[in-house]
């Protein structure tokens, strides 16, 4: 049974930083690509960051660019996205889920698993 479980999320005020982590299970996680979307209230779910499994290459939305550092570390099962310089506009519940295909991938429907979510929230 695959699961992916996200942690790290909480309350922080602008400007400042957390770190998610999604752990993965049942699944030969090294042969996944890895993504996280958000979904704000009354939005549609947006892709934020992906990483290849491949060369570990990375993309991320305009919106985080140069703020969010997505990474994964094989050995751990564990991809981990460093949000720094955090807006409100951040707020949201960030989902990991794991593709398996090789190359980046953008769209929900091409992940195949999912975690449950973490609330981040930030505070003005």
């Amino acid at each position: 049974q695959v699961q992916l479980v996200e942690s790290g999320g909480g309350l922080v005020q602008a400007g400042g930083s957390l770190r998610l982590s999604c752990a993965a299970s049942g699944l030969t996680f090294r042969r996944y690509a890895m993504g996280w979307f958000r979904r704000a209230p009354g939005k549609e779910r947006e892709f934020v960051a992906a990483i290849s499994w491949s060369d570990s290459s990375t993309r991320y939305v305009d919106s985080v660019k140069g703020r969010f550092t997505l990474s994964r570390d094989n050995a751990k099962n564990t991809v981990y996205l460093q949000m720094n310089s955090l807006k409100r506009e951040d707020t949201a519940v960030y989902y990991c889920a794991a593709s398996k295909f090789t190359n980046i991938v953008v769209l929900t429907t091409s992940y195949d698993y999912w975690g449950q979510g973490t609330q981040v929230t930030v505070s003005s």
